[in-house]
């Protein structure tokens, strides 16, 4: 008879603590955020979707060295050039298999002139295979974009490089 009493009031005791604690966190601040109407915050080093970009004078960053091209272990990048009148070389096809990418960033730490970088986007999600291809205007156009981000993006990262 003891005993049972005994039982009774630690389990009462452990409902009670539990009960307690129950209603305490009801009161504190939620950790989740409702996410299509909500983003949370993306560290500057985030590897998402590609974009080439162009230096201020609208001029693309780009002068076909191929490093990108070579480092790429899934080989996803293709890259075609040819001379400019002014003896320089001008990228003439650069396109990304992004179904072969495996998003390692190491295009972007290849690239001696920032040209190629993986930007803040990660909802770009598509209804077909063939949307997933990114040639050089497509590329451009994320860029041009996202421009501003990227800059602050390689800014806050230039301590690290």
């Amino acid at each position: 008879m003891k005993i049972n009493r005994i039982i009774k009031t630690i389990f009462m005791a452990d409902f009670i603590t539990g009960l307690l604690i129950a209603v305490k966190k009801v009161f504190n601040s939620k950790k989740t955020i409702n996410y299509p109407f909500e983003k949370g915050k993306i560290s500057p080093r985030y590897r998402g979707e590609h974009a080439l970009r162009r230096y201020p004078n609208g001029e693309e960053r780009c002068i076909a060295c191929k490093l990108c091209e070579a480092v790429c272990p899934a080989q996803a990048i293709t890259i075609e050039s040819e001379i400019r009148s002014d003896g320089a070389r001008k990228t003439t096809r650069y396109d990304i298999d992004m179904l072969k990418c495996i998003y390692c960033g190491l295009c972007e730490e290849s690239c001696p002139v920032d040209a190629i970088v993986q930007g803040p986007n990660f909802e770009f999600g598509t209804e077909t295979r063939e949307e997933l291809y990114y040639n050089k205007e497509k590329l451009l156009e994320n860029g041009d974009k996202w421009e501003s981000i990227l800059a602050e993006n390689i800014k806050s990262d230039s301590v690290y490089r």
